[in-house]
């Protein structure tokens, strides 16, 4: 892997988007979202992403130009229309909006139809944490998950996300697929030929095995849980189609370049009003100061909680460069260059 100066990967990712369309202020957060993702450690959905994003904008799927809008509420409850626009955006601004519901309520929720992926769910988690409110967001996803009992993909992975803000910024975020392992890591597993720490799907013998590129080719990818995540992804999947008024898995496009029209739902939980923060920083000190007495297996793999390694991932990239692919990154730079500054005979710019 090459290392790259995050201002050098965020740069380059705001020329794309820039040459994609985008304009203004939601080119340049849509950039720093994904170089922020790529930044944390989370390469899958990063600068790996990009080109399938980009592929989306140019077959339509993706429209550049659509900001989400609020058609429908009632008190601490919203529905939105993503209109098809980036679905980082459309769930960022829903984020922020759940947010400042909960201030006013307490708790605030968005219901958001008719979006698109919305990369790292954890990239919400982490904002509403550093607003300091507690957050539960979740998305439905194309059909790529087998219902238990069953060897045809019906269900989504449909990542599920939670947030519990600290004062010292160490956030607690759990960001999790419905699948033991999502395609996006199932793929890295296999571009390297490692074998998954655990078993993560069934081969094509129907045996479940930890060869990534086996589980990638039969699509039978390993609900969390056997049974349990697979009842999980089909409620979640319910909740987040019927608030928002939006299509369900079964309703969305099998084609990943095209998986367009997705429901999401965010949550946020402002206790302020009747929990001070000493007593919430004494509990959440309480319950990890009980995960951190225990022994690891292995003392070369501490125990952590979530958003722990994010920390610490963060903090290397941002000093040594973040790791990018050789190939991905000449990739990127090649379709999307600096636009040249046109010069008079003289050389004057």
């Amino acid at each position: 892997m090459l290392r790259v100066p995050y201002p050098d990967l965020y740069a380059a990712l705001l020329r794309a988007m820039q040459q994609l369309g985008l304009k203004g202020e939601r080119a340049e957060l849509c950039a720093r979202l994904f170089a922020e993702t790529t930044r944390d450690g989370v390469y899958t959905h990063g600068l790996d992403r990009f080109p399938r994003f980009a592929e989306m904008v140019g077959n339509g799927s993706v429209d550049v130009d659509a900001v989400a809008t609020r058609v429908a509420g009632a008190g601490a409850l919203e529905r939105w229309d993503g209109r098809r626009g980036p679905g980082n955006l459309n769930a960022y601004a829903a984020m922020q909006r759940a947010i400042t519901l909960a201030r006013e309520y307490g708790l605030g929720g968005v219901a958001l139809g008719n979006t698109n992926h919305w990369m790292r769910g954890g990239t919400y988690g982490w904002l509403a944490a550093e607003a300091g409110v507690f957050a539960v967001c979740w998305t439905n996803t194309l059909a790529n998950l087998p219902a238990w009992g069953s060897a045809t993909a019906v269900l989504g992975n449909n990542p599920l996300v939670l947030a519990v803000p600290r004062s010292d910024g160490r956030h607690v975020v759990l960001d999790m697929a419905m699948s033991q392992f999502s395609y996006g890591t199932l793929a890295a597993y296999a571009a390297r030929g490692a074998e998954l720490p655990v078993p993560g799907g069934y081969d094509a013998a129907g045996e479940l095995t930890r060869d990534a590129a086996a589980i990638e080719r039969s699509q039978r990818a390993l609900a969390i849980g056997y049974w349990k995540g697979s009842g999980l992804s089909l409620v979640l999947d319910m909740l987040a189609a019927m608030l928002s008024g939006g299509r369900a898995t079964h309703e969305l496009p099998r084609e990943p370049a095209r998986e367009s029209g997705v429901s999401q739902v965010f949550l946020a939980i402002d206790p302020s009003n009747f929990a001070g923060r000493g007593e919430l920083e004494r509990i959440a000190d309480g319950i990890l100061g009980s995960l951190r007495s225990v022994a690891a297996i292995d003392p070369a793999r501490p125990v952590r909680y979530p958003g722990e390694e994010t920390l610490r991932v963060r903090e290397e990239n941002l000093r040594l460069g973040v790791p990018v692919d050789p190939e991905r990154w000449a990739q990127l730079k090649a379709i999307f260059p600096p636009k040249k500054r046109l010069t008079t005979a003289d050389g004057a710019a």
